[in-house]
């Protein structure tokens, strides 16, 4: 599985962004699928997962209520809809893959996108 992360860019305090990170691979359809993030001078730290099928989502207290996961399997995409941006949600944003369940944690996950600049301004 490749994946390739799109739709960071820079927004003021309380904009919107939607990423979008798309896989290649006959088998995304049964990856869960994460979004972590890493600010400046700090580990990556995990941000939203769902599972293959769609039906459940986990996110951090930091972006609850604020970020949304969703995934199309038919396009192989996973998307982060993020409202109410704050200037601590600046941080490079990766989506990653694992067979399974969703992990906050990042060890195991096998695959990695690139990452994508977020910047929210104050």
């Amino acid at each position: 599985v490749q994946l390739q992360a799109f739709g960071g860019g820079s927004v003021q305090t309380g904009g919107s962004l939607r990423l979008a990170c798309v896989a290649s691979g006959r088998t995304f359809s049964t990856y869960a699928m994460t979004w972590f993030r890493q600010a400046p001078g700090k580990e990556r730290e995990f941000v939203a997962g769902i599972d293959w099928r769609g039906g459940s989502t986990y996110y951090a207290d930091s972006v609850k209520g604020r970020f949304t996961i969703s995934r199309d399997n038919a396009q192989n995409t996973v998307y982060l809809q993020m409202n109410s941006l704050k200037p601590e949600d600046t941080a490079v944003y990766y989506c990653a893959a694992k067979p399974g369940i969703v992990s906050r944690n990042e060890n195991p996950y096998e695959y990695w996108g690139q990452g994508t600049q977020v910047t929210v301004s104050s």
